[in-house]
């Protein structure tokens, strides 16, 4: 993990110099850029294990840079910085694509902390060849890819997380805070609303092709994987 290639993309040279120090002492291999252009040519060449991505740049802000990013390489880790604590804003990342956020400023151990487990799921330890499988859903995870019927389903890091938890438990009830808990971890602030975009994406990605819905909702209480009645 600690050869991972992480980006930094953040229009003030400050923090881009803080964070360069830090990671690079931690052993990753480090580029940065100031802009979303440049930030998009550099994941073109170099493909980034992890980008830390400012929301706020020069000319295309962090959530179409985000965007972009997800339309060329999915499986890139993006951890997106924000000076604004509004809770839309932090919602707004996560339904670009962000799979988990800092609001600034914040200590750079948080940040070392967060890298360090965004970068764990997405290279887990175990690669043994495991397929997960409900109704016609199924989930390879060594190829972190879902297939329904014969059509493949490409998943980022929390989504995937976020399904593997479900094909585990099929027909079991999953509280809002157990898969709180389990995908973002106890300390996260974000609250029940990144869940819910999270839940959104997935439904969107199974359903595309007009699928039945798997993934229902219990009110009160959370979403289980079944068939619908």
């Amino acid at each position: 993990m600690g050869n991972a290639h992480i980006l930094i993309v953040d229009d003030d040279s400050r923090v881009t110099s803080a964070l360069r120090r830090t990671l690079a002492y931690e052993g990753y291999h480090i580029s940065s850029a100031l802009d979303g252009e440049g930030a998009l040519a550099i994941a073109r060449t170099k493909s980034p294990d992890l980008v830390i991505l400012d929301l706020m740049l020069p000319g295309i802000d962090g959530l179409e840079v985000c965007r972009r990013l997800r339309a060329v390489n999915d499986d890139i880790a993006v951890l997106m910085l924000t000076a604004r604590d509004a809770v839309a804003d932090r919602v707004a990342g996560l339904e670009t694509g962000a799979d988990d956020y800092l609001v600034k400023p914040f200590a750079l151990e948080e940040l070392l902390a967060r890298v360090k487990a965004l970068l764990r799921r997405r290279s887990p330890p175990d690669v043994q060849r495991e397929i997960l499988a409900f109704a016609d859903l199924e989930l390879d995870t060594a190829t972190r890819q879902a297939t329904r019927g014969n059509r493949t389903i490409e998943l980022s890091t929390t989504e995937y997380e976020l399904l593997a938890l479900f094909l585990r438990n099929p027909r079991i009830v999953l509280t809002r805070s157990l898969l709180m808990d389990r995908i973002w971890g106890r300390d996260f602030e974000g609250g029940p609303n990144v869940l819910e975009v999270y839940i959104g994406h997935l439904r969107n990605k199974l359903e595309q092709h007009g699928e039945k819905r798997l993934i229902q909702t219990v009110r009160g209480a959370g979403y289980v994987l079944r068939v619908a009645d």
